[in-house]
């Protein structure tokens, strides 16, 4: 009976990368640990709008920061959806202030992604998504319309935008022309989901329902209109080298 032993390589990463690696991982498993003490509740009490507005209220600013790093770990683990969290802030703070704070968590789990991408590469972005997917972003190769397409797919309810946050850090896109592009295009998706948590924590269920059934029609049509954008992108870019990591200026 032969006995195989199965080689296990290590991504080939240099000292600097490990370090940052090694950080990024310590400072990740420290904000889980605390949003686990106290996002755990926050989020067993979404299930329960009445019980999460009492709970922010009776922590004050804490409640706030709480959900701020909240939204932000939604950003930075692309599974987590984002839509119950809006709903949430919505109901507890009201529809300005929620989208005030959900854009707040969003740009600081933007500012997580890019610094973990730059470091990291692409291995990083194939953790949530597989490559194939990656590829067929080949439109952001081109800067001159990417800025633009990334402005206009963020405006899009339903549009994924999680692998696009992802995806740009690994282009030559700045972070900050990143987020001024990309925070007030965050606005339209966020404040259907905050208004009709609003208009639930004020008792109008009726209208609840409607912003509701308003906001799956849209983003129906926008993940629709985001799958159109893509095929005819890639199509006028064109290019022969292939799909967005064959960039020679991608983070690898």
């Amino acid at each position: 009976m032969k006995l195989f032993r199965r080689e296990i390589r290590l991504p080939a990463l240099s000292r600097r990368q490990w370090c940052a690696l090694g950080i990024t991982a310590a400072a990740v498993a420290g904000l889980m640990a605390g949003l686990w003490l106290v996002g755990r509740p926050v989020l067993a009490l979404l299930g329960d709008p009445a019980a999460f507005r009492a709970w922010v209220e009776a922590r004050g600013p804490w409640g706030r920061v709480a959900f701020v790093g909240l939204m932000a770990l939604q950003i930075f683990v692309a599974v987590i959806p984002g839509e119950p969290l809006e709903l949430g802030a919505g109901y507890a703070f009201g529809a300005w202030e929620g989208t005030m704070l959900c854009l707040a968590g969003a740009a600081l789990g933007s500012v997580a992604v890019f610094a973990l991408v730059r470091t990291l590469g692409v291995r990083v972005v194939e953790l949530f998504f597989p490559r194939e997917k990656i590829q067929q972003l080949s439109f952001l190769r081109t800067a001159r319309r990417r800025d633009m397409l990334l402005f206009t797919v963020f405006c899009i309810p339903g549009a994924p935008k999680d692998i696009l946050t992802y995806a740009s850090g690994l282009t030559s896109i700045s972070l900050g022309r990143w987020l001024l592009l990309t925070t007030p295009a965050r606005i339209p998706s966020i404040i259907t989901s905050t208004i009709g948590g609003d208009a639930l924590g004020m008792g109008n269920l009726t209208f609840a329902l409607a912003v509701l059934a308003v906001t799956v029609a849209i983003s129906t049509g926008g993940l629709l209109l985001y799958r159109r954008i893509c095929r005819r992108e890639n199509a006028q870019a064109a290019h022969p080298a292939g799909g967005l990591l064959e960039d020679e200026k991608v983070y690898k």
